[in-house]
């Protein structure tokens, strides 16, 4: 029997993103998205063929669920889920290795705004960027993901970043908090293990953090990591992380996005209704639920009566602040000339 659900009179964002099979919404994704438990969506590679499928999908979506917020994984280098007809970005560690120091705040702007206006060009609210994550030089999944091993230089170079995306309309954010560079284990695929006590960790990985909270940051993504010394539990599903240091001690106000539930790093926690449970208990604002769309419906169901009234001013903060014409943006002389920069770039950065 096909699903059935039926929308409140007044749109409110409900704390579950989950994602899409392919290019088109299938029947049962259409009822899906009528679920008022759903909040947010997801795209991955498989969803994205050139920039006008895109925009055909983010308005089939929009005419069900206009309030919808519409995310993507879109860094650069290894992460990045649109490319043709998109920009390609350099891997954020190629800012500090091959532009001059003169010019390398503007030019990591001048890249946050880039990546941002062309997601804005296509209705996509935001991307889960900028990497705070500091180099440690042990964790392959992050790696060149992050913008430096030094923790304050890191620190500076998300926030020009940020500030970017934040030009072009873009809200960000910051992961993986409190830090993923220091662990080898990819949380993809394990749960990894960090021994460190909590003053290494503020005085080194948590300074990116730091800086960005103070500016304003709108989101912040924790990582399926245990910090064994200060609690059992992943960050992402840890009250300890969560609401007593990210917003009680550095006094972050905006939204928390879970990592994916269905990584191997959240596993620990039982079937995905358990796994949301506990990651919103610990104060998760919003929970993703990617590449097992057999276990949505599940999770959907689980979360059907909880109050989200409290979130809606976060979540809503995550919303593409205003538009932008693409035909406009692909023909104006600041998206030529950050193009081309960032082309010379990606040049040096391959050869």
């Amino acid at each position: 029997m096909p699903l059935r659900y039926a929308m409140k009179s007044k749109p409110i964002l409900g704390p579950v993103m989950l994602d899409l099979r392919g290019y088109e919404l299938n029947v049962e994704e259409k009822e899906l998205l009528r679920h008022p438990a759903v909040g947010g969506l997801i795209f991955f590679t498989r969803n994205y063929e050139n920039p006008q499928q895109i925009t055909g999908l983010v308005q089939a979506i929009r005419a069900i669920r206009p309030e919808i917020l519409i995310a993507v994984d879109h860094e650069g280098g290894r992460v990045q889920r649109f490319r043709h007809g998109f920009t390609r970005l350099p891997t954020a560690d190629s800012y500090e290795k091959w532009v001059a120091n003169e010019e390398l705040s503007s030019t990591i702007k001048n890249a946050g705004w880039l990546m941002a206006a062309e997601l804005r060009s296509v209705d996509v609210d935001f991307s889960f960027a900028p990497v705070l994550d500091v180099d440690c030089g042990v964790s392959q999944i992050i790696g060149d993901r992050s913008f430096c091993t030094d923790a304050n230089k890191a620190g500076d170079y998300a926030l020009s970043f940020a500030q970017g995306m934040r030009k072009a309309g873009m809200a960000a954010v910051g992961k993986h908090f409190p830090g993923h560079g220091a662990v080898a284990l990819d949380s993809h695929l394990a749960l990894p293990i960090d021994p460190r006590h909590y003053e290494e960790i503020a005085a080194n990985d948590l300074l990116p953090f730091i800086k960005l909270i103070a500016e304003g940051l709108e989101g912040v993504m924790p990582a399926h990591v245990v910090y064994k010394e200060i609690d059992n539990l992943p960050a992402g599903f840890s009250r300890a992380w969560i609401e007593e240091i990210l917003r009680g001690k550095l006094g972050f106000k905006g939204a928390v996005f879970s990592d994916d539930l269905s990584m191997e790093g959240a596993a620990f926690a039982g079937d995905y209704p358990d796994r949301a449970k506990l990651a919103i208990e610990a104060g998760c604002d919003m929970v993703l639920v990617c590449n097992k769309p057999e276990a949505v419906g599940y999770v959907l169901e689980s979360l059907e009566s909880l109050n989200w009234h409290e979130r809606q001013h976060r979540l809503t903060a995550m919303r593409g602040q205003f538009p932008i014409d693409r035909s406009e943006l692909l023909t104006s002389a600041e998206w030529k000339e950050t193009a081309d920069s960032i082309a010379r770039i990606m040049a040096k950065a391959v050869a």
